[in-house]
């Protein structure tokens, strides 16, 4: 009977939503309002829930309330790749907001045991972060109402001395932007829900996602975008006691507040945590309850990956809460529950916010102590762990532990350099290009998190990805270090703000015989792209040869002459000069062709023709994948790609390029005309990369013959518990892990490789049968590929000795297939490179080797 009373409840509030809804029908009752403080309707003309918030309408009045108010403060705190303000405002009591700097010392103490701290006068602090995916807005649509209800409620005044909050009201504002835009455009004044309507189905990529269409909520940890570092940069400097995350899910979903499912929280995240998210969770039912809204918890979502914002915060001694609201993707949509309208779903999202800071307020006192016991419990942790830091490098890329180093010092980490060379068990660290990472730091529990592996878990089921150790991503050496090695090691520690990477130079003079730049760097596909562009003459040794001087460069070294530029001596090694310092890679001056192993004139050294590079986009393609190859090309290595839609795929188009990418997706759109021209344009001696469902269409369209393996994972047996169904078919999805990998580094795929031990990421369960030509498999999987993180035991024989990367010939052109993806999420830096290996390097690779 209750049921039944809160689900015609549930669908008069939602047909009540889609009618005229007024201020009256958010706002929570017993409150007065002060009148000076402007309501949404009054600035924006239009009442919250009746369109959608452009992302310039909620800066807009964002910074009127803090214009009104003494209670708010308005600050920007970054912009984003479309150059869109990131914003936050601070709202406390004037006492508090006169002493904001004060506030955020005090807090600090709170990672030092020694310190003493006033707990019972102390404010708790909650960040309300809103939007993370850019059409998930109903939370973006509530900061309107939390940012007027907290700078306009008369009854609050008093309470706002022990509380300071933190509204960042669009954490995605490019996506939510998009998406707004779209929603918007095909709005219409007479609403009927229609869910084949053109305003719910967005087109391709859909504002979800950033500029280079990056899920921000997976970038918490990895920090390798604007947005993200901005908001890290903001957690860090006021450590917030709770921390929310508002979200929306499926259109035939209800609500959902944390805690997640309790045997999917991670290892290192202290069980008080969720402890104290649950009983913040009474707060949300009680509040909920009170408006006939229907909720779960302890369902579905989890707190494992720290890189999401529920979770990050769980590490540190915060509080982590996520809110999934049904969506109603657009203003009104039909759904299993009724219609649901968008106000509706604003309202929900707005009453969890208010529960939010009634549990902050009532649990002042109980958050910061919490706070304050983290830290000094992980004091006892780090005495105890024999693992007293963590020590990473490469010999011969500085810019990947760069790289790494930089990320970490974003979460309050201290990290130092070598004063000196060191060798621990026969593993050379250079002072150039390797840091140390110590162990007994507040941040103790996030440092392990990033440096550990892990193989055992309490659960088999995953939300998102289950291991992301960072010196494997970046392809680096590391090792962790007891106290003795610590104690021995001479280092400095690194000045965030004056932490940069070393330009590159020249090394020699102008009027050399040829120039040399090795491509070992990281950089060096950004270099060689500058090179080219200036029209020089670019070729790239197929073998190693060694200077009069005794400098042995490898395979993949890139040999540099004026070509066709036009320069003389001096303008040609200014260029160079500027070159080399913009891309932080060091270029040689060679005196000689004369050298040992190959001779600089040799048919080893093979001319280099300048990518003309097609990325395919739309309907069906991967759009986090396409994300990461434009990112990629686009801002790490400044070479211009074209974003080729598929139904541009034509003959008289793609003869513009020689590279065509195509990323994971499914391509059931190009028929069999368009396979024929892809096919005819690779024999014309052109490079196509592949991943993951490009590969199976190139299969199924008969263009190359790959094959596949697949698994016994069938489930067998008479008969099985019903109950235990989602579980058993989910532990078989590969989510994310990590797996070791053997690299031919003699292949121009492994150009710039030292060593043929690499780690791979993928997250799916598509296995890649090896070439029956050994020379066509320049990387394939260990026979125990598992390095870290989940794998389902029936998926092991689909990847042990297994194809990583594929190479095949059609005529003169070649097709590079990729099993794994080498740029997951701007963070793998370790495998970047064989990406554009692919890139620069297909077009010399030898057609025996690709039969």
């Amino acid at each position: 009977m209750r049921k039944g009373a809160l689900l015609m409840l549930l669908l008069m509030i939602a047909s009540l939503g889609y009618a005229q809804v007024d201020l009256k029908y958010y706002l929570p009752e017993g409150y007065t309002y002060n009148p000076d403080i402007p309501t949404p309707k009054e600035v924006l003309g239009y009442e919250v829930g009746e369109w959608h918030v452009t992302h310039d309408q909620l800066v807009m009045y964002m910074k009127a309330v803090a214009e009104a108010s003494d209670r708010v403060v308005f600050e920007e705190t970054g912009r984003t790749y479309e150059k869109r303000p990131q914003t936050l405002l601070t709202i406390s009591s004037p006492s508090n907001l006169a002493k904001l700097d004060q506030i955020k010392a005090d807090r600090e103490k709170l990672r030092d045991p020694n310190a003493s701290v006033d707990i019972a006068s102390m404010p708790v602090v909650m960040f309300m972060g809103y939007s993370v995916h850019g059409n998930e807005p109903s939370g973006a649509n509530a900061s309107l109402l939390a940012a007027y209800h907290f700078a306009a409620a008369n009854e609050i005044q008093a309470e706002l001395d022990n509380i300071v909050l933190l509204l960042d009201p669009a954490i995605n504002p490019d996506g939510l932007n998009r998406f707004a835009s779209w929603v918007n455009s095909f709005k219409a004044y007479n609403l009927n829900g229609d869910p084949n309507g053109r305003e719910y189905n967005e087109a391709w990529p859909r504002g979800r996602t950033n500029h280079y269409w990056f899920d921000l909520n997976r970038d918490w940890l990895p920090v390798q975008h604007p947005e993200s570092r901005n908001r890290v940069r903001v957690f860090q400097s006021w450590l917030p006691n709770i921390h929310l995350d508002f979200h929306e899910m499926g259109t035939n979903s209800t609500f959902f507040f944390q805690p997640g499912v309790p045997s999917r929280m991670h290892p290192l995240t202290p069980e008080k945590n969720f402890e104290l998210t649950k009983k913040i969770g009474t707060y949300h039912a009680k509040a909920l309850d009170k408006i006939g809204s229907l909720y779960y918890n302890q369902e579905n979502y989890d707190d494992f990956y720290y890189g999401k914002g529920s979770t990050y915060p769980d590490v540190q001694g915060s509080i982590g809460i996520l809110f999934e609201q049904a969506s109603s993707r657009g203003h009104l949509q039909e759904s299993a529950n009724g219609m649901l309208s968008f106000p509706f779903t604003i309202r929900n999202q707005f009453t969890a916010n208010l529960s939010s800071y009634q549990a902050a307020k009532e649990m002042r006192q109980e958050l910061n102590q919490w706070m304050k016991d983290f830290y000094k419990d992980i004091k006892t942790e780090t005495d105890a762990d024999v693992n007293k830091a963590y020590i990473f490098g490469n010999k011969e890329d500085d810019a990947k532990s760069y790289h790494l180093a930089d990320l970490i010092l974003q979460h309050d980490i201290k990290v130092f350099s070598l004063n000196e060379d060191i060798t621990i068990n026969g593993q050379d660290f250079k002072k150039e290009n390797s840091y140390i990472v110590p162990a007994d730091q507040p941040q103790y529990r996030l440092i392990k998190a990033m440096f550990e592996t892990r193989t055992s878990f309490a659960d088999s089921l995953f939300y998102d990805i289950s291991a992301w150790t960072y010196p494997m991503a970046f392809n680096l050496d590391y090792m962790a270090l007891n106290s003795r090695i610590l104690n021995l090691a001479s280092v400095k520690e690194i000045d965030k703000s004056q932490f940069s990477l070393k330009p590159g130079q020249v090394f020699g003079n102008a009027g050399a015989y040829q120039y040399a730049m090795e491509w070992t760097d990281y950089y060096a596909p950004k270099a060689a792209y500058k090179l080219m562009k200036e029209d020089f003459l670019v070729r790239v040794a197929n073998a190693e040869f060694t200077t009069p001087e005794g400098k042995t460069f490898g395979r993949g070294t890139l040999l540099i002459d004026k070509g066709e530029s036009g320069m003389n001596d001096q303008e040609f090694f200014q260029k160079l000069q500027e070159i080399a310092s913009a891309s932080t890679v060091d270029i040689f001056a060679l005196s000689t062709g004369y050298t040992g192993g190959a001779n600089l004139g040799s048919t080893f050294m093979s001319p280099l023709e300048t990518p003309k590079i097609a990325l395919l986009v739309d309907n069906g393609v991967d759009s986090y994948e396409a994300g990461e190859i434009w990112h990629l090309l686009d801002q790490r290595y400044e070479i211009p790609v074209t974003l080729l839609p598929l139904d541009r795929v034509s003959s008289s188009v793609i003869d513009r390029y020689n590279v065509i990418l195509m990323p994971d997706g499914f391509y059931s759109s190009l028929g069999k005309t368009e396979a024929s021209t892809i096919r005819s344009w690779v024999s014309r001696g052109n490079t196509l990369l592949a991943k993951g469902g490009a590969i199976r269409w190139l299969a199924q369209s008969e263009i190359e013959d790959f094959k596949f393996r697949t698994v016994e994972n069938a489930e067998t047996g008479l008969q099985k518990s019903y109950a235990d169904y989602d579980n058993a078919t989910g532990a078989k999805v590969t989510g994310g892990a990590i797996f070791n990998a053997k690299l031919d580094i003699t292949h121009p795929i492994g150009y710039g490789y030292s060593s043929p031990d690499i780690h791979t990421f993928r997250n799916d369960n598509m296995f890649l049968e090896p070439s029956e030509n050994p020379y066509a498999n320049p990387l394939v999987y260990t026979e125990n590929p598992l390095a870290s993180g989940y794998l389902h035991p029936s998926n092991l024989p689909g990847l042990k000795n297994g194809s990583v990367i594929q190479v095949r010939g059609i005529g003169r052109g070649k097709i590079v297939a990729f099993a794994d993806n080498m740029n997951f999420r701007a963070f793998w830096f370790g495998t970047n490179k064989l990406y554009m290996n692919a890139i620069f390097f297909g077009q010399v690779i030898s057609g025996g080797t690709a039969r």
